[in-house]
């Protein structure tokens, strides 16, 4: 085959050097602070845990956070009008510990998302002087609270969150969600990126870990600022911002994990409703009119080498055409596979990636016809 010319190397180069750039973008990333040994007069903490549903997590939450070395802490989790048992499980999983408290939120009021409404619920009767909002599917290390207080004293962060290793078990979850968590990074930069942000759109925060002092969240105003959308880790962020505070988020693979979907259709369905309701509020206001359409087409931007490959199935294809795929391709599954490596999964996924972006693509199309309506966990929001 002949060597490629250099209108292939042009085309190609967009594919080739995102990778690279995302890489190196990452590596503008402060790891959480190791803990500092807890001792008498240091803050109280309330871990507020909003759960509906979550009879497959609870109970592993709640002996991973009571199970830390923190010494002053309670642990609140907010059953919201689960069907599935997610109390009980969770009083049996820290039966007779007294710093365990299950509540139940009262009714779900007109314009409110109910994970922001349990927050609430939570923040009310919590004692802490440091609030940590977490989600039910994660598990903490004993030290994560340790280190949690230590980088908010030590960076003065308004709201504190990390990026912790996101639990892939599945075959599907090991081809398609790398794909959202690129395009993130390819948006936002590195984790340090986010603690420089003086714009809201530049502001970024993990929901499954936020932890605000509670005279921040009072001064805050609570979840009612971003009471109605669905992208609340996100909006919050961006609140904080717009307030003037100060968002830190700091990588710690080794203290929080998250098991975020058991199957594809759970993946498809949570990243469905966060796409595209989230996405407008990481572009322009002029852009949304186009939004729904960059939402639908823009994915398959991914998938365009494999295409271009594809395509040289026909004899009317130039070569041009297809020499650009084959490179692009090519540096997509090296990066795929040193990816992989580095979340100590089998490389062989790298091989796989293609359809990770064709799930993607599926994903864009449903969140695009779907637009603004959210129906998650026997809920439908009207998001904003």
């Amino acid at each position: 085959m002949e060597l490629p010319d250099s209108l292939a190397l042009v085309a190609a180069a967009p594919w080739a050097v995102a990778p690279t750039v995302v890489a190196w973008r990452l590596l503008d990333s402060s790891p959480l602070p190791p803990a500092r040994p807890w001792h008498e007069g240091a803050p109280r903490v309330s871990v507020i845990v909003p759960a509906r549903n979550e009879a497959g997590n609870i109970e592993r939450l709640v002996r991973s956070v009571l199970a830390s070395t923190w010494g002053d802490l309670e642990l609140i989790v907010v059953d919201d009008h689960s069907s599935d048992g997610t109390g009980t499980l969770a009083r049996t999983a820290g039966f007779g510990d007294p710093r365990l408290r299950v509540i139940s939120p009262p009714p779900l009021p007109e314009g409110w998302f109910g994970k922001q409404w349990a927050c609430v619920a939570g923040a009310q009767i919590a004692t802490g002087d440091r609030l940590l909002f977490a989600d039910a599917d994660t598990w903490h290390a004993p030290e994560l609270i340790a280190r949690l207080v230590r980088a908010q004293d030590e960076t003065g962060a308004t709201l504190l969150s990390i990026a912790g290793r996101q639990e892939m078990r599945t075959f599907w979850e090991r081809v398609a969600l790398p794909v959202p968590f690129f395009i993130l990074a390819l948006r936002f930069g590195g984790l340090n990126a986010i603690e420089r942000a003086t714009r809201p759109t530049q502001a970024l925060a993990n929901g499954q870990c936020l932890m605000f002092t509670r005279e921040a969240y009072d001064a805050l105003g609570g979840w009612e600022a971003v009471r109605d959308t669905v992208a609340d880790d996100l909006r919050m962020a961006q609140h904080v911002v717009a307030r003037g505070g100060k968002v830190v988020l700091r990588a710690a693979l080794d203290a929080q994990s998250t098991r975020m979907y058991d199957s594809l259709g759970a993946l498809v369905a949570g990243w469905a409703k966060n796409l595209y309701s989230g996405g407008k509020f990481v572009v322009a206001p002029s852009l949304w009119p186009l939004l729904r359409v960059v939402t639908a087409v823009g994915p398959w931007v991914l998938l365009a080498p494999l295409l271009a490959v594809l395509a040289g199935l026909s004899p009317s294809t130039p070569t041009w055409v297809v020499h650009a795929g084959v490179i692009a391709l090519t540096v997509q599954t090296v990066w795929a596979a040193v990816m992989y490596r580095w979340l100590q999964l089998p490389m062989w996924h790298a091989l796989c990636h293609p359809l990770g972006a064709v799930i993607f693509c599926w994903i864009g199309l449903i969140a695009a016809v779907r637009g603004d309506g959210v129906t998650w966990r026997g809920r439908t929001y009207p998001s904003q």
